[in-house]
């Protein structure tokens, strides 16, 4: 048996990125060195990237990570644009695979726990790309504000990745970071007359990253990351470093497009 001892870290690291509608998710993955997207979403017409052809099937993904596997070609990092996107793949490739006409008709939870099985899948394939060829991932995900029953307080509510529970957990689990994106809001007072007042949000035009939970957003890091980052690639890249080699860089990486 091999003893490892002191720190393991790796710059192919696994992300999960979730944030609210168009605050710049794809764009921040597309400053990640050598990264290829998986081109689920069909969202990247005005950015410059390496992408896939656009992908419409479940199948589709799986022929694109067995390509990866091969290594021919190979990439520093992996974006999956959008988990919630291809949730809709699995759902879909679960109900024709058991000849239903969605994913709820095949009985109580027993889709939705086929579709978990297939995110397993997934994640092993990364892994894989991850341990053998040193790609790292990043997911990205919209976000959506859902109830949290606390067993300490009185429930409230919270940012969330918009995806299934199950599945949502099981993505949080694997990344090793967990990041939510989203702009600066301050609140004003204005007076209403009479003595009252109303509050008046104020969106400051600034962008960051929260990387830690709280009461409002899902988030956790394992990088000792401060509460909060500037929503930028050299911000989250610069915390981690291996023999010197900042952002995870590997000088003999390609960025090809897959075809």
């Amino acid at each position: 048996m091999k003893i490892m001892q002191g720190k393991q870290g790796s710059t192919a690291r696994r992300l999960l990125l979730y944030g609210v509608h168009g605050v710049g998710k794809s764009t921040f993955a597309a400053s990640a060195p050598g990264c290829l997207f998986l081109d689920i979403e069909d969202g990247l017409s005005d950015i410059e990237c390496a992408k896939s052809e656009h992908i419409t099937r479940y199948t589709e993904l799986i022929t694109a990570l067995k390509w990866l596997a091969l290594g021919e070609t190979k990439f520093q990092w992996l974006c999956i644009d959008t988990l919630d996107h291809l949730e809709q793949l699995i759902w879909r490739h679960v109900a024709e695979e058991a000849e239903k006409p969605s994913i709820a008709d095949l009985g109580y939870g027993v889709g939705y726990k086929r579709a978990l099985a297939l995110w397993g899948e997934i994640q092993t394939a990364l892994d894989y790309l991850r341990r053998k060829l040193g790609t790292g991932t990043i997911a990205l995900a919209h976000a959506t504000i859902s109830r949290f029953d606390s067993p300490e307080t009185d429930s409230y509510d919270r940012y969330m990745p918009a995806l299934h529970g199950p599945a949502s957990a099981l993505w949080q689990e694997w990344s090793d970071e967990v990041l939510f994106a989203s702009y600066r809001t301050f609140v004003r007072k204005e007076e209403q007359g009479f003595g009252r007042e109303r509050g008046v949000a104020v969106d400051g035009g600034e962008r960051y990253l929260r990387t830690q939970e709280s009461a409002a957003v899902i988030a956790k890091n394992r990088l000792a990351l401060p509460p909060e980052l500037p929503f930028s690639w050299d911000a989250y890249a610069s915390r981690f470093a291996i023999n010197g080699n900042i952002d995870g860089l590997v000088t003999d990486g390609s960025s090809k497009a897959m075809v």
